[in-house]
C-alpha cells in the first residue's frame, strides 16, 4: 500500500510544501526506514509515532515500511512531522477509510506527538497557514495549542486536534474537530507616559517624527535625562499594525517559538541587554533563528547603552538598517528574516558619562562613521536643573503626540500609496518630496558647511518630509529643512 499526505518545510520564516510518503511491502521483512534527509530529531519520530499509534489504540501495519520526506535534496528539522507521519502510516495500513479520505486529499497536517498520542505544539504553524491559503488547501490540522494563531492568518481553514485519535476519527467522518476564533488582543496598558517627561519637549518633538516618518533615532546625553524613560514611551504613540502586518510579526514569533498565546495589533518593543550576541541580536545560531532584530519587525528595537554592545552587533546592523532585512548564511544554505524595525539608540556621551569634550575620543569613537549615518536623527538631551524640574508644568502626553503622528502618517500614506517617508528611495523622494527650490539650496548648502555624505542627503530630504507632514504642509520650506538639520548636526560624521 502507498499513502501520501501534505505537511511543510520551514525555509526562515517561510514555509515551503513538504510531502510525507509511506509505502508498505509485505514479506518475511518488518522494519522501518525513513529517508528524504531528516535530521536526527525527524529520525527520532518513527519510535514516538509507533507508541503513539499503539497507545491510540491502532495496530502498527506489518511488513517493512518506507516513509519519504519530500522534497529530499531540502533538510527536514523538528518534531513537525509526527503527526503527518502516523496518519499516512495508518491510511497505507488500511485504519483510515480510503473511501473517505478521498474527499479530504488537500488537508495539511503538522503536530509532535506525545507517547500516549495528545498533541504537542509546534512551530511555524502560522507558516503553514499562510502556505495553505496560497495553494488553496481544503484546511489544514494542528495541534490546539497552536490553532489560535494559525487561525489569525485570513483565508486559511483550520483545524485544532488534541490527540492523534482524533484526526483519525476526523478522516473516517466520526467526529468533527475544532474551527478556532480569532480573538485580537486589546491595546496593552501603557505604564509609560510622555507626561511624565518634564521639561524635555523638544525631544518628545524628535520622538514624534521619529514615529511618524520611520527615521532611525540616536539619543546622547548625560544620565539621569530621561532617554530609556523616552524610548519606552515611544511605542505608545505608534499607530496600531494592521491585519497584514500583524500577521507578519506573529510569524516571526512563533517560527522563533516565542508566541505568547494572543495575536495582537500592539506593535513591538524589544529592548536586549548589551551583552547579547551578535546571533541573539541579528539572528543565527547552529540551526538559525531569528534575532531581536527580526523579532522587532514592524516595532521598535531599543538598544541601551549602545556603544556598550561589540563591535560584531554595531557592525552587523549597518546592512539591515538599509535593506530591512538579515541574511544568515551557513554552508547547507541561507535563510533570510524580515527586519523593518525603527531602531533607537541611547548612550552617554562617555564611558563615566561626564560631559568634558571627550567626546569624539571616547565612547562616540566605538560607533562607526557609516553606522552613525544610518541613524536620522542625532539628538543631545540635555540635563535639566533640578531647579527647573521642581517648577515644570506637565507637557505633550502619548496620546496627544499619537493624534500628531496618525495625523501626518494619514498625509504620508495617501501622498505616497502606503510609503512612509523614512522608506522613500531617493527618486520617490524626487517625485513627492515637494521641495520648495530655496529649501533645496539651504539644504546643499549645510551638507557642505557640515560635510556630510552623500546618503545624507537623502536622510535630511526625508526627515525635512516628515517634518513638513507633521506641520501639515502641503511642500517643504526652508524652516523645515533647518530643523532637520539642527537634529544631524549634534553628531560629527
Amino acid at each position: 500500500m502507498f499513502c501520501t499526505v501534505s505537511s511543510f518545510v520551514l525555509d526562515g520564516i517561510q514555509a515551503r510544501p513538504c510531502h510525507v510518503e509511506v509505502a508498505i511491502t509485505s514479506g518475511q521483512l518488518t522494519g522501518t526506514t525513513m529517508v528524504g534527509l531528516p535530521d536526527p530529531v525527524v529520525r527520532e519520530s518513527i519510535e514516538r509515532v509507533r507508541a503513539a499509534v499503539r497507545n491510540s489504540g491502532y495496530q502498527w501495519p506489518t511488513g517493512w515500511i518506507t516513509i519519504n520526506l519530500a522534497p529530499a535534496d531540502v533538510r527536514k528539522e523538528g518534531p513537525v512531522y509526527d503527526l503527518p507521519i502516523a496518519i499516512a502510516v495508518l491510511m497505507a495500513g488500511g485504519t483510515i477509510d480510503q473511501g473517505i479520505q478521498k474527499g479530504k486529499t488537500e488537508v495539511g497536517l503538522a503536530g509532535e506527538l506525545a507517547l500516549d498520542g495528545r498533541l504537542r505544539s509546534i512551530r511555524g504553524a502560522v507558516s503553514m497557514a499562510i502556505l495553505s491559503r496560497k495553494l488553496d488547501m481544503n484546511c489544514i490540522v494542528v495541534p490546539m495549542g497552536n490553532s489560535t494563531e494559525a487561525s489569525s492568518v485570513h483565508g486559511s481553514n483550520v483545524l485544532g486536534a488534541n490527540s492523534l485519535s482524533e484526526v483519525v476519527s476526523w478522516f473516517n467522518g466520526h467526529v468533527e474537530l475544532n474551527t478556532p476564533a480569532t480573538h485580537v488582543a486589546s491595546k496593552s496598558e501603557l505604564h509609560d507616559d510622555f507626561a511624565d517627561v518634564l521639561a524635555q519637549e523638544q525631544i518628545k518633538r524628535v520622538m514624534s517624527i521619529s514615529a511618524a516618518g520611520w527615521h532611525n533615532l540616536l539619543l546622547h546625553g548625560p544620565p539621569g535625562t530621561g532617554k530609556s524613560m523616552m524610548s519606552r514611551c515611544l511605542p505608545g504613540i505608534l499607530p496600531d499594525l494592521t491585519l497584514d502586518e500583524a500577521v507578519e510579526v506573529l510569524q516571526i514569533r512563533c517560527c522563533a517559538g516565542r508566541f505568547e498565546g494572543e495575536f495582537s495589533t500592539t506593535p513591538p518593543f524589544r529592548s536586549p541587554h548589551h551583552s547579547a550576541t551578535a546571533a541573539a541580536i541579528l539572528g543565527g545560531g547552529s540551526v538559525p533563528r531569528p534575532g531581536e532584530l527580526s523579532m522587532a519587525h514592524n516595532g521598535i528595537l531599543f538598544l541601551d547603552e549602545l556603544p556598550e554592545f561589540s563591535r560584531l552587533v554595531l557592525e552587523g546592523l549597518r546592512q539591515p538598517l538599509e535593506e530591512y532585512n538579515v541574511t544568515v548564511s551557513r554552508a547547507c544554505g541561507s535563510v533570510r528574516y524580515p527586519a523593518r524595525c525603527l531602531v533607537v539608540g541611547a548612550m552617554n556621551p562617555t564611558r563615566d558619562g561626564r560631559l568634558p569634550g571627550r567626546r569624539g575620543a571616547d565612547a562616540m569613537a566605538k560607533l562607526s562613521a557609516p553606522l552613525l549615518d544610518r541613524f536620522d536623527l542625532h539628538v543631545e538631551v540635555p540635563r535639566i536643573p533640578f531647579s527647573v524640574l521642581r517648577r515644570a508644568k506637565t507637557g505633550q502626553s502619548t496620546a496627544d503626540l499619537r493624534r500628531a503622528v496618525t495625523g501626518a502618517r494619514s498625509m504620508m500614506l495617501q501622498r505616497q500609496q502606503g510609503n512612509l517617508n523614512g522608506q522613500l528611495s531617493g527618486s520617490e523622494l524626487d517625485v513627492h518630496g515637494r521641495f520648495e527650490v530655496n529649501s533645496l539650496d539651504a539644504l546643499e548648502q549645510s551638507m557642505t558647511h557640515l560635510d556630510l555624505t552623500a546618503r545624507a542627503w537623502n536622510r535630511l530630504r526625508r526627515v525635512a518630509r516628515t517634518i513638513a507632514d507633521l506641520d501639515g504642509s502641503e511642500t517643504v520650506e526652508v524652516a523645515h529643512v533647518e530643523e532637520a538639520v539642527l537634529y544631524r548636526s549634534t553628531v560629527a560624521i
